[in-house]
């Protein structure tokens, strides 16, 4: 009898397979990494091949550590690094070139021709993004011209586009199917969030051949099922996709509009539905998709704050003031407060809602009496206040205060830095007991696309704190608010 889910939950640096039992308790997990490639400065590269290798590898080993046979998974759920760029030929599914990865920046000057000639606001208009060389867009166009005669193997309907879903999709199903869902599809810079589909008009802008383009179907759905995968089984249905941080979303079940979640990593991804309703940013946020299932298509509004579990690793790598991370939180227990120590996390820059390219990281309020244990707090502090910041935004936009936070990602395990979160927020914020909940999204959406669960609402019975972080007075982060916004305008 079928009784699992499975849940590929493929990564910027390695690819986790995950079993999920009907009750959405998590009965193994493996991943496998695989090389990252650095061909030229700011240039970020992966080789599909060694994608879908760790895949398999992954799901391989998953089965062999649990004893779970292939003929009792019930239905295969997929989320993914988003943007990440794959060219394939349709004859035999073999890519063109190496993937261009969604941090590469090799596309830069194409963005900043398209923003001289005036077409940022109508890109903004239809895709809630802005021009910049993260989306796919311009990496599609940029293989095109790059790759020998592949432009005009594309434009002769030889070549197909996808995300990393969709190539996925493509090779599990043995060829048969070519999909993505609409949140994939939202973050290539080619989709009209609006009319829900591809636009012809941006296709034409950005000189990608529509007809390279995948089906979009909703985001739990049986789009094929499994033909040709070692280690499984033909016929298990490929039956929920989507990206990363809306999958997050989804396991979190956020699913009504002002319910947010916020992924503590090595950047801390902020996402806010707002159901059907798609709301225009006034702080420089991402309006995109959360998912779709059946008719129903709900929205979200996106930040990212560029530096988050990165400032810990700094402290670590770079100012050697701790060996390992886990250090952190006891060391800034060592003391009651900051003593007035701010430091702003820019190392690369910030982001929304302040959006400076030229910013760099600031500690300010240094004296004599400052320890290590200062800095440590400091930084903790530095990463929920850039959330804050964040948040604060999405308030404003959606125009209503929120009430919860729903966190995951390994830095939400730091009770320290939550309880920091919840006083600056003057919400509360609710870790859950399952924290895998990108690869959790993938399942649910999968249970819904195989008739497991009715809606996404069904789901939410599975949901379950492991911890909540009450704030404490406004007035004890007034002063530290204060000192922030003095120090972010140095920055």
């Amino acid at each position: 009898m079928s009784q699992y889910l499975l849940a590929l939950d493929q990564g910027t640096t390695g690819s986790t397979a995950l079993l999920i039992d009907r009750s959405l308790r998590v009965i193994g997990k493996v991943n496998r990494e695989f090389a990252q490639k650095y061909p030229q400065p700011g240039w970020v590269g992966h080789d599909p091949e060694a994608i879908w290798q760790s895949c398999l590898d992954a799901m391989a080993a998953l089965l062999a550590e649990t004893g779970v046979q292939g003929s009792e998974i019930a239905g295969i759920g997929i989320t993914n690094q988003r943007e990440t760029t794959v060219v394939w030929q349709r004859s035999d599914g073999q890519p063109i070139a190496d993937a261009i990865v969604w941090q590469c920046r090799r596309t830069a000057a194409i963005c900043d021709q398209l923003k001289a000639a005036g077409h940022e606001q109508r890109v903004r208009q239809l895709t809630g993004l802005p021009i910049d060389a993260y989306f796919s867009g311009t990496k599609v166009a940029w293989l095109l011209d790059n790759v020998p005669g592949a432009r005009a193997r594309a434009e002769a309907g030889e070549l197909a586009f996808g995300t990393i879903d969709s190539f996925l999709v493509h090779r599990l199903s043995g060829g048969a199917v070519h999909v993505t869902d609409p949140s994939n599809a939202s973050r290539t810079m080619l989709y009209d969030i609006g009319e829900r589909a591809w636009s012809s008009e941006l296709c034409q802008l950005l000189r990608v051949p529509q007809g390279m383009l995948p089906q979009v179907a909703p985001s739990a759905a049986v789009y094929g099922v499994t033909r040709g995968v070692p280690g499984l089984p033909d016929g298990i249905p490929l039956a929920g996709m989507a990206g990363d941080q809306q999958a997050a979303l989804c396991g979190q079940l956020c699913l009504e509009p002002g319910m947010a979640k916020c992924t503590y990593g090595t950047g801390a991804f902020l996402l806010m539905q707002t159901g059907s309703v798609r709301v225009e940013s006034r702080h420089g946020l991402l309006t995109t998709v959360a998912w779709q299932v059946g008719d129903e298509f709900c929205y979200a509004l996106e930040g990212a704050v560029f530096i988050a579990g990165a400032a810990v690793q700094w402290l670590r790598d770079g100012l050697g003031i701790i060996e390992k991370a886990s250090e952190i939180e006891a060391l800034a227990l060592q003391v009651p407060s900051s003593d007035g120590v701010v430091i702003v996390p820019a190392l690369v820059g910030l982001g929304a809602p302040h959006w400076r390219q030229d910013a760099r990281g600031l500690i300010a309020g240094l004296t004599r009496g400052t320890t290590r244990a200062h800095l440590a707090r400091a930084a903790l502090e530095g990463i929920a206040l850039s959330c804050a910041d964040l948040l604060d935004a999405m308030e404003n936009d959606l125009g209503q205060r929120l009430a919860e936070l729903r966190v995951d990602g390994g830095a939400s395990a730091n009770n320290l830095l939550m309880q920091i979160q919840a006083d600056l927020l003057q919400c509360r914020v609710v870790r859950p007991q399952v924290t895998e909940t990108t690869a959790l999204g993938a399942a649910i959406l999968a249970g819904v696309g195989i008739g497991w669960f009715a809606s996404l609402a069904d789901a939410q019975t599975a949901w379950r704190q492991e911890r909540t972080f009450l704030p404490g007075p406004e007035q004890e982060t007034r002063e530290l608010k204060r000192l922030w916004r003095v120090a972010v305008a140095k920055a």
